[in-house]
């Protein structure tokens, strides 16, 4: 491909030669779905540089870049400009995506940011930032359309056509009507409006009493919400019936998303935050390091059950061929019944209480697939070696068996214990399952091979 075509080079060169008409031309021919791409492709100077001007020429172009990014990674963006193109940039944020961001800031620096913007809008800011972010106080935004019941129809069209600018960024399905003291009293489709007479009251076409949620709700229970109802958005209330914001379904569906691709990477071994490749190198190392080291020590407690039983090793040195198997085997069982149980805590379908229960759907399943697994191992054994290996083949065979029930009764039950405790479970379930699954399945299996043949 010529440089010319290259889109992270003619940016680059509009960026070094300050070229703004370039900048924007050279944006607008990316596609949406690589501006993150193209962004983390930029060094560190000219990132800083190409939102500096975007800041002077369109905060709103550069808001809109930010919307594409992580929340952590459009911190790390803004916090490196100046106070005034941060608070120029941030300004044109929705107000949901204003609090995101400042809350990776130092309190001095947010409130710096905060200060340069209108004071309005900073005062939204600092009301959202105190609701948890998982909650429909986090979620919701402060961009949305009220008026009075007893506002005419032609009035509010007269308002419609006199800020459209304005209201062009609310994207507008609704319009909210409000009593005393802004309490919500019902709502208005848009195409409502145009097909009623001017002169009638926003009362008298309203929808009486519209499905609401309240702004301390956490988003379970908004996902359940949006479930049920076929809405683009919800209107938010407080605990007195006051009208405080609207929630919108796709930043419901997009915290989901966010939760689980966090669960994800500390299922996986990551902690502490979101990381990414472009992350300094210091905080990578740090982060997984803060997993793997624990993991040492678990790893020496399933260890000393097979330096206890060496002498068994070493006169059957087949049984070491099958350990690891056995070991993995068992570890994939009951990491199936981890993903679930945490699957359903998130949902709200399960509560760390729920221990009898969850044992009781696990146990049959544990059962046959250990029978299963068992009979396959054994069989392998038998396979191999015929009947010189036929009792190592029932050994490991009903080690297997025992070991994967153990592990889909505890990878089950993992989850709830943590939770109960107050540990995240996506981050502790899975070192703490493989090494009980290894002790047991080590114990179980040279234990038996130590009765059975020797």
């Amino acid at each position: 491909m010529p440089e010319s075509a290259d889109p992270v080079s003619q940016l680059e060169r509009a960026i070094t030669g300050g070229d703004s008409d370039a900048l924007i031309a050279s944006l607008g021919s990316v596609p949406t779905e690589e501006i993150p791409y193209l962004i983390t492709r930029l060094g560190a100077g000219e990132r800083t540089r190409m939102f500096e001007l975007l800041a002077e020429i369109d905060p709103d172009l550069a808001a809109t870049l930010t919307e594409h990014l992580t929340d952590e990674q459009a911190a790390k963006v803004v916090s490196a400009l100046s106070t005034g193109a941060a608070a120029a940039i941030v300004g044109e944020m929705d107000s949901d995506d204003q609090a995101d961001v400042l809350t990776f800031f130092d309190p001095s620096d947010a409130e710096a940011i905060l200060q340069r913007m209108d004071p309005e809008d900073a005062a939204e800011v600092r009301e959202l930032s105190h609701y948890g972010s998982d909650t429909c106080g986090g979620l919701m935004i402060t961009e949305y359309l009220s008026h009075p019941a007893s506002r005419s129809i032609g009035d509010l069209l007269d308002d419609l056509r006199q800020h459209a600018a304005d209201y062009a960024k609310y994207d507008v399905q609704y319009i909210y009507v409000t009593g005393d003291s802004d309490t919500l009293r019902g709502v208005i489709r848009l195409r409502d409006l145009i097909l009623t007479p001017p002169d009638r009251t926003l009362e008298s076409i309203m929808f009486p009493e519209p499905a609401r949620v309240v702004v301390t709700d956490e988003r379970p229970h908004l996902e359940h919400f949006f479930a049920d109802h076929n809405f683009f958005a919800a209107p938010v209330v407080d605990e007195a019936g006051k009208l405080v914001g609207v929630v919108r379904r796709a930043a419901v569906e997009r915290a989901h998303a966010e939760q689980a691709e966090r669960n994800f990477l500390e299922f996986g071994g990551i902690i502490g935050g979101e990381e990414l490749r472009s992350t300094k190198l210091g905080v990578r190392i740090v982060r997984r390091l803060a997993f793997l080291c624990p993991n040492i020590l678990l790893n020496l407690v399933a260890a000393s059950v097979v330096a206890v039983y060496e002498p068994t090793i070493a006169a059957v040195t087949a049984l070491a061929i099958f350990l690891p198997i056995l070991s993995d085997m068992s570890g994939c069982a009951g990491n199936q019944a981890v993903a679930v149980s945490i699957r359903e805590l998130s949902l709200g379908l399960l509560k760390p209480r729920d221990i009898l229960h969850t044992l009781a759907k696990e146990l049959p399943v544990g059962i046959i697939n250990g029978i299963v697994l068992g009979s396959l191992i054994g069989l392998i054994a038998w396979f191999m070696r015929g009947s010189e290996w036929a009792l190592i083949g029932v050994v490991v065979g009903g080690a297997m068996a025992i070991n994967s029930l153990v592990a889909v009764c505890f990878g089950g039950l993992v989850p709830l214990l943590l939770k109960r405790v107050g540990i995240d479970p996506a981050l502790a379930s899975s070192p703490l399952l493989t090494t009980v699954t290894d002790v047991c399945g080590f114990f179980i299996t040279l234990n038996l091979a130590t009765r059975v043949l020797l």
